[in-house]
């Protein structure tokens, strides 16, 4: 059971958090707009895939500082009601970030396979011709499967140095059998379609490098430019989630099967996923990167003592001098 002193101090870390999470995913949400007054109000895929998930991170941060702020104050439970709304928009948002994150894997590694197997071939690009379609499904399958956590949930007064308001403990069999298929429906299956897309990225990633290789006879190493950076975007984001699944079960855990509350670390874990998925979108595309590198190079520049922390905005090309 979460302590009093042990909230506040989730709360803070979140606080802080959240900053560098909106600011990621609103300069994603900037980028992207201007992208499409540029190409006459049309996206790629790719980036509508990505403005979807920034929106969903922004929502889920404000609502999660939201309702950790409302249950600090609310030491007996006035506003179970309220508590209980947030809570469940916040497991939606978390339901629709994870699956928007495994279809965006799902979408390179449609593009980035180089031979697809055929006999799904046909569903990829019905599904990739109505992306937004899929998004909005995505939504609205989070919150028609996170609805019943209004029911779930046990609200009591907290016994001495510990609150339990706002918490998620399961009444009966009925209440338990739900959180296990929701953790399943929203954490397992969306990880088990991301690794499963990582495994054949990663796999035909091999063998195209050695078709490379063989064609060079050795001269060089293989180059892949841009598609090296989406492939490392993928695999970094396939990464950090399985990290947030691990430490996501366990805490979902304690509350299945020794009741006690925890849903603030749940919480605190989901914001420092999307805190880190944000800054991973912004590397995977290369003019998101150059101009992130480009405005922190301008901020930098404001104050003489911090020039020391400047990076770089293209890489050193080092010249050999020529065999005689």
């Amino acid at each position: 059971m979460l302590s009093t002193v042990d909230q506040i101090g989730i709360w803070v870390l979140t606080g802080l958090l959240a900053i560098f999470t909106i600011f990621s995913n609103i300069y994603i949400l900037l980028v992207n707009q201007r992208n499409c007054r540029k190409n006459h109000l049309h996206l790629c895929p790719g980036d509508t895939i990505m403005t979807s998930i920034s929106m969903a991170s922004i929502g889920h941060q404000i609502l999660a500082y939201l309702w950790m702020s409302l249950i600090q104050v609310d030491i007996n439970c006035m506003y179970d009601t309220l508590e209980s709304i947030l809570l469940m928009l916040i497991f939606s948002l978390k339901f629709s970030i994870m699956w928007t994150t495994a279809f965006l894997t799902f979408f390179y590694s449609t593009k980035l396979v180089i031979k697809p197997i055929h006999c799904y071939t046909h569903i990829q690009e019905v599904i990739l011709k109505h992306v937004l379609t899929v998004l909005v499904v995505i939504f609205v399958c989070g919150f028609t499967n996170c609805l019943p956590v209004i029911t779930v949930e046990k609200f009591h007064n907290g016994s001495e140095g510990t609150t339990d308001c706002g918490s998620i403990l399961p009444d009966g069999a009925v209440g338990l059998s739900y959180i296990i298929y929701l953790v399943v429906i929203a954490d397992i299956v969306p990880g088990i379609i991301m690794i499963k897309c990582s495994i054949s990225i990663s796999y035909h990633l091999s063998i195209h490098l050695r078709h490379m290789k063989e064609s060079t006879n050795g001269a060089h190493a293989p180059k892949l430019g841009t598609q090296m950076r989406v492939i490392r975007m993928n695999l970094t984001l396939v990464a950090v989630f399985l990290c947030f699944l691990v430490v996501d079960l366990y805490t979902q855990s304690t509350v299945v099967l020794k009741s006690e509350n925890t849903m603030g670390l749940s919480v605190l874990f989901s914001t420092i996923y999307t805190t880190v998925s944000g800054f991973v979108l912004i590397y995977g595309k290369k003019s998101f990167w150059k101009e992130f590198l480009h405005w922190y190079n301008l901020f930098l520049d404001e104050y003489s003592c911090l020039s020391g922390m400047k990076v770089p905005e293209s890489k050193t090309v080092m010249h050999t001098a020529p065999k005689h």
